[in-house]
């Protein structure tokens, strides 16, 4: 397994430099620079552009700033925002705990909620139960995340004021006017997860469902039912178990869209995290954030699909990667 993990870890050199590049290349690409604005000003001298252009190394060619940058980054140095002129690794590192909170509570919610109803669909199949789990996972999962969120601040936030009903923040992750807290950050958290996990759990109970039932159809099953194993044990210590193995692997596949929809998420909700600094980079042509939260992006991903290989050996005893 160690041999396995040191691979794979060497792996992620090649691919991390093509993404770095690709994402370089064309963000270099795109006709616009962080002077732009100061260009298109009349009362901004030539002098005084040229003078940002050579302090920022905007006059270098794009792929010999992309070596600096590189030779930057294996030392750790992300650069200097352009906006705030903050070093970037401090700005990813002020956010990055949370977007890990809400991509982590997204991911344990849907979890939580996925499993049982994918179980039961499965083991009473045809039931009513089953059919009306089924139309709303299809319905659910036709639903963009950030759509969802959109009608969840309109219903939640909105209409349940109007109402007179308890409405719930859609902006932010603390309320300084009650002091904060934990049960304030939990009541901010609970709008912004939900949008993120909803198409995730409508996904990921039917493939629990359709793996549940391809399991319970093996002779291995029937064998302990016919031991007279009570119906739990059968299920959860013979089916599931082997159905768990599939499911790991699709959610360190989901992890990219997990983090890709918590990037529109913050941006909706104004939760400070990577997504929102991100969000606020690409507006300003702030590219050293750009740059630094993509990699970010790129390594927690690969990062993930690489824990769930060694969880799927771990479960599985008789997968040896080494």
């Amino acid at each position: 397994m160690s041999a396995f993990i040191l691979r794979r870890l060497l792996q992620m050199i090649p691919l991390m430099l093509g993404i770095s590049f690709l994402t370089f290349a064309i963000i270099n690409l795109i006709p616009n620079s962080p002077v732009s604005d100061l260009e298109f000003n009349p009362r901004t001298r030539p002098e005084d552009i040229a003078r940002i252009k050579q302090n920022l190394g905007l006059n270098e060619p794009w792929p010999l700033r992309y070596v600096q940058w590189i030779s930057n980054l294996v030392r750790g140095d992300l650069g200097i925002s352009l906006e705030n002129f903050q070093p970037v690794n401090r700005l990813i590192l002020d956010v990055l705990p949370n977007t890990l909170l809400l991509a982590g509570s997204s991911l344990v919610l849907a979890l939580a909620i996925a499993i049982p109803i994918g179980i039961y669909s499965a083991t009473h199949r045809n039931s009513l139960f089953d059919h009306v789990a089924t139309v709303t996972s299809i319905a659910a999962y036709a639903m963009p995340s950030f759509w969802l969120a959109l009608l969840f601040i309109i219903l939640f936030g909105l209409k349940f004021r109007e109402w007179g009903l308890p409405a719930l923040p859609v902006n932010g992750m603390s309320d300084l006017r009650n002091g904060g807290g934990t049960l304030d950050r939990i009541e901010h958290m609970i709008l912004p997860v939900i949008s993120l996990s909803l198409v995730q759990i409508a996904s990921w109970a039917r493939y629990i469902r359709s793996s549940m039932l391809e399991v319970v159809s093996q002779d291995y099953v029937r064998t302990a039912a016919s031991k007279g194993l009570r119906d739990r044990a059968i299920v959860y210590g013979h089916a599931f178990r082997n159905a768990l193995l599939p499911l790991i692997t699709l959610v360190g596949l989901s992890l990219p869209e997990l983090f890709g929809g918590a990037f529109f998420i913050e941006s909706i909700f104004a939760w400070p995290g990577v997504g929102l600094l991100t969000l606020r980079a690409i507006t300003s042509s702030d590219y050293p954030v750009i740059m630094g939260t993509t990699v970010m992006f790129a390594a927690l991903t690969i990062l993930g699909n690489l824990l769930a290989d060694v969880l799927f050996a771990v479960l599985d005893p008789r997968i040896r990667y080494d």
